[in-house]
């Protein structure tokens, strides 16, 4: 062989490793994407991910701010057409103070002949208020079995920061929505 084609070849291996070099390296940052989305958006609120670090529940942050607004706090659910349930806040909405806790139920319902396995992700909206928004308990993440044709009331406990209250660039909020959306995760 020429030295020509030889560093032709060599050319072509090298490109051919690159390649196969940035296609796994690829791959490997989408299977990875997800669960970091998830980990930075829970820790910083971001997304509308409202915050469920156990830091935040201390007792000078659950104390309500009297001389703040009251915000509103709506509530939204979906259901994934793959699974057969109806899911329903209970309640349209609520008023709370920054730091008051407060308590809302959701009611999901197997409307199938057979049992069911779901589990919900959520989000807040507007998404710079999910910094602002502890839940101490929730049905979120978590799978849920129901039975052919049960139906269980699902809590979700959380607080507004009070921190909240002196945002400037939350002056303009006065209007909160907790949105769930159900998910068949997989046959009972």
């Amino acid at each position: 062989m020429t030295t020509r084609r030889v560093n032709r070849l060599d050319a072509n291996t090298n490109g051919l490793l690159y390649t196969a070099s940035v296609f796994i390296v690829g791959v490997g940052i989408t299977y990875a994407a997800v669960p970091l989305y998830r980990a930075f958006c829970g820790a910083t609120g971001l997304g509308g991910n409202p915050l469920t670090d156990a830091s935040k529940f201390t007792r000078d942050r659950l104390v309500p701010v009297t001389e703040a607004k009251r915000y509103r706090i709506t509530f939204n659910s979906d259901v994934s057409e793959a699974l057969r349930w109806r899911f329903k806040p209970q309640q349209r909405d609520i008023y709370v103070l920054p730091g008051e806790t407060a308590l809302s139920f959701f009611t999901a319902t197997n409307t199938s002949k057979q049992d069911l396995v779901g589990i919900s992700t959520y989000n807040v909206t507007p998404n710079k208020a999910g910094a602002y928004f502890n839940k101490v308990q929730c049905f979120c993440f978590e799978e849920q079995m129901l039975r052919a044709g049960e139906s269980v009331d699902m809590p979700v406990f959380f607080f507004l920061d009070p921190e909240i209250a002196d945002d400037p660039l939350m002056a303009d909020v006065d209007t909160i929505t907790l949105s769930y959306t159900f998910f068949n995760a997989h046959k009972a």
